[in-house]
């Protein structure tokens, strides 16, 4: 199987890949056009400003390609994040995949949200094999709303926010699935499974 992972000058590609490399999945970090259109799966990892990123994106016409993309497709943290309608980050428009704003978490003296989470209210096939008791590893000050029809899994830190959304064949995570030992390898080898 080829999974395209998004190059974009986001950080936290490496541990993807290597992931990616011990599910035996044949993994490239691309920014190119057919190279991305032509993968099995897609991945848009990434830990930056979104900005900054979508500025990249657009630079490249990565945007459009990206909302023309008929595989599964996961978001991962910033992923997730570019993948909504608005973040409150630099106010900056995103891709609107989902018709979500991104919010920085207040008080904003708690930022950022580190640490190890539990993902409740599971309803996806991509959390096949998971409950309640799953944790997930997160690194992020900005937040997705909650949709009642696209969010399919809940966090809370200071309020219930969006651990994963899913719309067709698009899929996001805000928690770091590569490093959230055996939850995040049972979500990516379901993803991988899709």
């Amino acid at each position: 199987m080829n999974v395209a992972v998004i190059k974009y000058n986001a950080g936290n590609v490496q541990s993807v890949l290597y992931a990616l490399e011990r599910l035996g999945a044949n993994a490239s970090l691309t920014d190119d056009w057919e190279t991305i259109k032509n993968a099995d799966r897609v991945i848009f990892p990434g830990q930056g400003e979104a900005s900054t990123a979508m500025s990249y994106l657009k630079a490249r016409k990565l945007d459009q390609l990206i909302q023309e993309l008929k595989q599964p497709f996961l978001g991962i943290c910033l992923g997730l994040q570019l993948l909504c309608d608005h973040s409150e980050e630099n106010d900056t428009p995103c891709l609107g995949i989902f018709p979500v704003q991104v919010k920085k978490f207040p008080p904003y003296d708690k930022v950022p949200h580190i640490g190890w989470n539990n993902l409740e209210n599971l309803k996806s096939p991509l959390l096949e094999g998971l409950d309640e008791t799953a944790y997930a590893y997160y690194v992020h000050s900005f937040y997705a709303e909650i949709h009642p029809d696209y969010t399919i899994a809940t966090a809370h830190y200071m309020l219930d926010f969006s651990a994963l959304l899913h719309r067709d064949n698009y899929y996001a995570m805000q928690a770091h699935p590569e490093k959230s030992s055996t939850a995040g390898e049972k979500i990516l080898t379901n993803f991988l499974n899709i």
